[in-house]
């Protein structure tokens, strides 16, 4: 929770006007607490798994030969009951696995510094924290999913992530809960190594499933 309630009182603070994302961020968030701040998460990663992979799977339904010239695996077709299964099991793995994760996690959130206070990061700011993200995030991710690929991860955990051999949107969280919570360590590393604004947390969030769902697309552009 913000230690200012008012512009006057954010704008003594910094010895400084506010700039106009700043202005809108204390009428939002100055009456709220870092928590429920955080748990905004849930929200965006819900609506990401719901509403992205949305173009993917029309797309897959539409049977246009226009689009199969770009997609990986021309001649498998999913049926639209098997999306709907899979995006009904990955919604069972949010409500059960991910959304309690993210309610329960708070605490390491905020003992590796990610702030909600003013001043809001500069555009630069996040870029090159979200380019740290991105590289320490590919980097363990590859070598975890090494792991899940060797015959005791594949069988015991990763086998679940390939029961769809052709590869849609909505299939990227598609996972056993184990893989779900091991997963999660790459993309929290980052943010520990250079923790910054919960805005910029929430921008990476979201870049890290959009990127995920593209990578599971089935198509290739």
């Amino acid at each position: 929770m913000l230690p200012y309630k008012t512009l006057q009182e954010a704008e003594a603070f910094l010895g400084r006007n506010l700039t106009f994302p700043e202005t809108v961020w204390l009428n939002y968030s100055a009456n709220k607490s870092d928590y429920f701040l955080y748990c905004h998460n849930i929200l965006f990663l819900f609506l990401i798994f719901s509403v992205v992979p949305l173009p993917l799977v029309f797309m897959e339904l539409s049977r246009s030969s226009g689009l199969d010239k770009f997609k990986i695996q021309p001649k498998v077709r999913l049926s639209s009951a098997d999306i709907f299964r899979c995006y009904k099991d990955v919604m069972s793995m949010f409500f059960f696995v991910v959304g309690p994760l993210q309610l329960v996690s708070y605490p390491s959130i905020k003992m590796i510094g990610i702030r909600t206070s003013l001043p809001l990061p500069s555009g630069w700011e996040i870029l090159m924290q979200l380019a740290v993200y991105f590289m320490v995030e590919d980097f363990t991710n590859y070598w975890i999913h090494r792991f899940l690929h060797c015959k005791w991860g594949y069988e015991k955990i990763h086998r679940v992530h390939h029961e769809y051999t052709a590869p849609i949107g909505f299939a990227a969280p598609y996972a056993h809960w184990a893989e779900i919570l091991i997963l999660g360590i790459p993309s929290f590393l980052g943010p520990a190594m250079a923790p910054g604004h919960i805005i910029t947390f929430w921008l990476w969030i979201a870049l890290r499933q959009i990127e995920a769902i593209d990578t599971h697309s089935g198509y290739a552009c």
